[in-house]
């Protein structure tokens, strides 16, 4: 077809990037009612919704509000403004919330209860758990609450983001003969939401009462004299994205820090209470946190369930324990670098453990021969062993340097903690470069191996994270690859020093080659359509969003190339339309795992390119981090990508859901046998 009759900017081939979220969160919660799971995870993906949909308003809705308050308001390729993206994110928000509530209250509990797993109402309390909870009212929780009375002296408190409260309505006079109204009872962080109670207490059965119950309960006796009349929980969500001008700070590090505390006082985004809140004091919240009536969440039940987290011995109600393999070749390896130089070594995790990444820096960090380490860490904890690994090789005098990307969202704290950890140790930390997230997975090693220096690399599409490698579906490939481990070492050089784009000879990277030489794959197998030859594109990654990327899948569309994309959150570009995107095909599947593998394949004749890649088809990928995109050219492993990585997700009958042109998602149904990827590749390639 020829691609100047149609406008590739046309708002009716794009779905708004905000609403494709909240289509992703519901999925989410559509597996808290899925019996496929066990009823321990059903709950959890339950409390995963809600955490997915505090950061939701908290970066999300926060923005939309400030371009709105800055008129900075403009369309997005869907060409919906952020004020009607607003009204419809209230509307799904809003049934979306019901929906949580209607769940939690008529099947995850009564199911809970069945196993004799328990959240008890204050009515439902025996007369000794009447006296043991409150025991522990007064001796865990009064010392440590503040109540607050409303009046001029007391204005409104500040409240910290997503925090506990209550609102109590008081009659009578205090000690100092003042009649307040009202009070404010924030509940300290510092206590655990969910109380267990005593074995002894409950016959052998999970019995909790949450901490809002309590608190309720015993409310009247912070207010000794007067009478609490009505206690009602609240919660405010605010703006939690970082205002930080890199070319206006000398110290990041620094600058983070006091910028980390500002995030838990910005504006207010969303109010939740609970549904028995009166109506006279839900419109005095509002006013008092600038809210309209839009903002408001009334909820039948607590009004924090992002902390209801249960972690109790109950197997029987969870997925069974797996244990992630090993590859033969690693398994009687005794020292990792002949085994590399042999063949290159790809792993899938969380199927195949993550511990050979470990097990590659235990040994570099302890090996003679080792010169030098470099790194690149976004989201890695000072306590994980990825970071002892290092710190052990800078004091055993290697020549370690870690590249710590301390803007990794909500992970700022505890990455200015890894720097602090490695910097003690004695290793050299960068922070990348300023304007660009530095979101590469990256380890270099250089070795000394019979008088010349032999370079070792590994490349990932997850984080060094070994608790995270467990949850995320994720490639590492380890490598003596000589071109592989050259364009790794030219990369580390532009982080850390100064000088000309490298030159590279098999890696693509952001900002400078990888967008357009994913736009010049897709070009030729558009070539290969016009020219009659089967031409095929597949993408697994977690966002669509780029537009010169979605243009260049219209066109390929248009000219005849099947396009498979398994996208697992935000797809902007709308599938199926006849004559546009007919040709293009877009499911997501959502299971025990959080899928994060990217992988870009290309037909190419029959002679596939396939890439792993850190980078996610977005903007800010593509053109504001530093990104990698690497080769799998050893055909047996490009056969283990096609085969693992990509058609099993593609067959995929029972999580996977598919986009409709609607912009609707349905559920895949299975007709003849179940065909669950996770699932398939749990057998395929766990022990």
């Amino acid at each position: 077809m020829d691609d100047t009759h149609i406008d590739l900017n046309n708002p009716a081939f794009y779905l708004n990037r905000e609403l494709s979220i909240l289509e992703f969160n519901r999925r989410v919660l559509a597996q808290a009612r899925d019996s496929i799971h066990p009823l321990m995870d059903r709950f959890n993906f339950l409390i995963i919704f809600s955490r997915n949909l505090d950061e939701f308003f908290e970066i999300r809705v926060a923005g939309l509000k400030q371009q709105i308050r800055l008129n900075r308001a403009s369309p997005g390729p869907d060409g919906l403004l952020p004020q009607e993206v607003l009204q419809k994110i209230g509307e799904i928000c809003h049934t979306a919330v019901d929906e949580q509530y209607r769940l939690l209250n008529d099947d995850l509990l009564p199911a809970l209860a069945a196993e004799n797993i328990r959240f008890l109402r204050r009515e439902e309390l025996s007369e000794a758990q009447t006296n043991w909870v409150k025991k522990y009212f007064r001796e865990q929780v009064m010392p440590v609450l503040t109540p607050i009375g409303l009046d001029p002296a007391h204005p409104f408190p500040r409240l910290v983001n997503k925090s506990l409260n209550f609102i109590v309505s008081l009659e009578g006079k205090d000690a100092f003969g003042r009649q307040i109204e009202l009070a404010v009872v924030p509940a300290p962080r510092s206590l655990p939401r969910v109380v267990r109670l005593p074995d002894e207490l409950t016959e052998g059965g999970d019995h909790h009462i949450l901490l809002s119950s309590i608190i309720h309960e015993h409310v009247s006796e912070l207010f000794p004299g007067m009478t609490a009349t009505g206690c009602y929980q609240f919660r405010v969500t605010r703006n939690a994205d970082l205002a930080l001008d890199e070319d206006e700070v000398e110290d990041l590090a620094s600058a983070l820090k006091g910028e980390l505390l500002s995030r838990r006082y910005g504006n207010a985004v969303r109010l939740e209470v609970a549904d028995n809140c009166p109506q006279q004091i839900r419109e005095y919240l509002l006013r008092k946190f600038s809210l309209d009536e839009q903002d408001l969440y009334q909820v039948n039940g607590p009004v924090n369930l992002a902390r209801l987290w249960l972690s109790m011995d109950r197997p029987r109600l969870k997925y069974a324990p797996f244990t992630p393999s090993i590859p033969e070749n690693l398994q009687k390896a005794e020292n990792y670098f002949e085994a590399l130089r042999i063949k290159d070594v790809l792993l899938m995790h969380p199927f195949q453990s993550f511990t050979p990444v470990i097990e590659l820096l235990r040994q570099a960090a302890q090996d003679p021969q080792v010169l030098a380490i470099k790194q690149t860490l976004y989201r890695t904890g000072p306590d994980s062993e990825v970071v002892q690994a290092l710190a052990e090789a800078a004091r055993n005098g290697k020549e370690v340097t870690a590249v710590i990307e301390l803007r990794a969202r909500f992970d700022e704290a505890s990455n200015i903690e890894v720097a602090n950890v490695l910097q003690e140790a004695g290793a050299i930390v960068v922070y990348g470069i300023v304007g660009y997230k530095t979101h590469a997975k990256m380890i270099l090693i250089v070795r000394r191996e019979k008088s010349r220096l032999v370079r070792y690399v590994h490349l990932g599409t997850g984080n060094y994270h070994a608790a995270n490698a467990r949850l995320y579906t994720d490639y590492s490939l380890m490598t003596a690859n000589p071109d592989l481990c050259d364009d790794v070492a030219k990369i580390f050089q532009e982080l850390t020093g100064m000088g000309r784009t490298a030159r590279l000879k098999k890696l693509f990277h952001a900002p400078f080659t990888l967008q357009n030489q994913l736009l010049s794959m897709i070009e030729d197998e558009i070539t290969r359509a016009h020219q009659n030859q089967p031409a095929h594109i597949i993408f697994k990654c977690n966002a669509l969003t780029e537009r010169q990327i979605m243009h260049a899948l219209i066109r390929a569309s248009r000219a005849g190339v099947r396009v498979d994309l398994i996208v697992r959150s935000v797809c902007c570009l709308r599938p199926g339309i006849p004559g546009v995107t007919e040709n293009i095909h877009i499911r997501s599947v959502l299971g025990r795992f959080l899928e994060h593998t990217r992988i870009y394949y290309f037909a190419n004749g029959g002679n596939p390119r396939i890439y792993c890649s850190s980078a996610d088809l977005m903007d800010r990928n593509l053109i504001s981090r530093v990104e990698t995109c690497f080769p799998i050219e050893d055909e047996k492993l490009q056969r283990r990508i096609i085969r693992e990585g990509l058609q099993a997700y593609l067959q995929d009958n029972r999580q996977a859901w598919s986009l409709h042109a609607d912009g609707s998602w349905a559920a895949a149904l299975a007709m003849d046998e179940v065909l669950p990827a996770q699932t398939w590749l749990l057998d395929r390639l766990s022990r």
